[in-house]
């Protein structure tokens, strides 16, 4: 009968002991979870600051063409320096052939200014003139002022799409009002300077690239 007891209190022993090395294992594998978590937050703010960098500045030789958001297409014919006030300012001249106009840009402000498109930009503003015209039915009024913004944007994209969207066939041409006219001729003569600036090829082949695009062949002939 002793022996019996003696037994029975060795095995409630060895329970007691494996219970309390299971409760020291999930104690020595939760420290090292809350470490890794601190990480993450201190990694953002150095990921941002990175990308800000590379677009802060950009310089411009002569003969260099830009794009002037209300203006269009210009050449750098000059790179100039003058003091005002004590400061020495340097600047670029800049000259809208289609315009006849000579801009003086500082250089600290261009931020204004964006080099002219790549090739592949051009394609795409091509496959853009290509698609059908957006029909919105709220008023010309309003209308006007947003093809306007566009096409003082400096976005060729946006530039695109104002001259796929004011594009008139043979079988509408009459019913296309001044207004819409006027600005349809201003975004039209504003990308293709850009064309031609990239493409560096013949404005008449610039031209007629343009109008097969926007389905115009059939207006040059009948013209």
């Amino acid at each position: 009968m002793p022996k019996k007891k003696k037994v029975r209190k060795i095995k409630v022993l060895k329970k007691s002991n494996f219970k309390k090395n299971k409760d020291k294992t999930k104690i020595k594998l939760k420290i090292p979870e809350k470490k890794t978590t601190g990480l993450g937050p201190d990694d953002k703010p150095e990921i941002k600051k990175i990308k800000k960098q590379p677009s802060e500045k950009r310089q411009y030789n002569l003969k260099d063409y830009v794009v002037y958001p209300k203006h269009g297409v210009g050449k750098i014919t000059a790179v100039e320096k003058a003091t005002v006030g004590e400061i020495d300012i340097q600047f670029y001249k800049i000259f809208i052939e289609k315009e006849k106009l000579t801009l003086t840009v500082p250089i600290n402000q261009q931020s204004k200014l964006r080099p002219i498109s790549s090739i592949n930009q051009i394609n795409k503003c091509i496959s853009i003139l290509k698609t059908k015209p957006k029909i919105k039915r709220t008023m010309w009024s309003r209308r006007a002022q947003e093809y306007d913004q566009k096409i003082n944007s400096g976005k060729i994209y946006e530039l695109a799409e104002v001259v796929k969207d004011l594009n008139k066939n043979t079988d509408i041409i009459a019913d296309q009002s001044y207004s819409e006219r006027q600005l349809f001729e201003k975004a039209y003569e504003r990308l293709k300077s850009e064309f031609e600036a990239v493409l560096n090829i013949n404005p008449d082949d610039v031209k007629k690239k343009m109008d097969k695009a926007l389905g115009r062949t059939e207006v040059l002939q009948e013209a």
